[in-house]
């Protein structure tokens, strides 16, 4: 298993037993917050990947903390820590400990978690509409057609616009709009270059699938002056960088997690292909 990123968040009196237990597992790279604001802080810092998400129950409000969450980072793991009750239900979260020291508990959630997502993106990428994507890309002439592809396969799946930003420097960041589809007038509104302080540019530097509604203050130009509903922005490629997929719905409930799904995998197969071309 590759390197697990953790975000633990935890009351002060307990922030060393988590520490000491978690950073002894060879596979989670630990970052430790003590509070709600400096999670939500640590999350947003563009600079930082995080994986999943430890919540400590005893913070308060952590129910209306991973409702919140659920919107900004739809496919954020999130395991809540409950040690003062026999018996919780996750609620939003994807997991509960109760125990989380006993039997290494919270280790194997977490380590569990993170397999049953590895399984789920193996069950989803045999759908029909990434299979067939799949076999259009191989026919894909080039690193414009294969963009061009994966633009148009989720343009194709109902989404109303659908863009690639590639990434063409990192220091100082520059991410361009290389590929699009949809509505002419959404095409000529969409930014050609990603902004510092825009959706695309933070995936590009967290390198973490996001979403953004009219009121988030980190958003996308079609979004936020009200031509698109929602915009979900998902990072494609792993070891190499390529850039930033870009999906819009003007309904603002048209994103699901089967969308963000879809997103993801077609992300996968595009980084797949330009990776393969570029070792031809």
């Amino acid at each position: 298993m590759s390197q697990i990123d953790l975000l633990v968040a935890v009351r002060r009196e307990d922030a060393s037993r988590f520490y000491k237990n978690l950073s002894a597992h060879k596979d989670f790279h630990v970052h430790l917050v003590m509070d709600a604001d400096a999670a939500l802080d640590a999350l947003a810092d563009r600079e930082r990947h995080v994986d999943v998400l430890v919540l400590d129950n005893g913070l308060g409000q952590a129910f209306d903390l991973i409702d919140e969450l659920r919107h900004t980072y739809p496919r954020l793991l999130i395991v809540l820590v409950d040690e003062e009750a026999d018996f919780a239900l996750p609620g939003q979260a994807d997991e509960v400990s109760t125990d989380p020291f006993t039997n290494d508990d919270l280790i194997r959630r977490i380590t569990r978690l993170m397999s049953d997502r590895q399984l789920e993106t193996l069950r989803a990428d045999t759908m029909p509409a990434v299979r067939s994507f799949a076999k259009h890309l191989r026919t894909a002439s080039g690193e414009y057609g294969k963009q061009q592809a994966a633009v148009s396969a989720c343009r194709s799946l109902g989404f109303d616009y659908v863009a690639f930003y590639q990434i063409e420097t990192t220091s100082p960041l520059e991410v361009r709009l290389r590929a699009q589809d949809g509505d002419k007038m959404l095409q000529m509104a969409a930014p050609k270059e990603a902004a510092v302080d825009d959706i695309i540019g933070w995936v590009a530097k967290s390198w973490q699938t996001r979403t953004a509604g009219p009121n988030d203050s980190l958003n996308h130009p079609l979004v936020e002056h009200g031509r698109m509903g929602v915009v979900a922005a998902v990072p494609v490629g792993m070891a190499q960088h390529y850039g930033v997929l870009v999906a819009c719905q003007a309904d603002l409930a048209g994103l699901t997690s089967d969308n963000i799904v879809i997103l993801e995998l077609v992300s996968a197969q595009l980084a797949a292909a330009l990776s393969k071309d570029s070792l031809n």
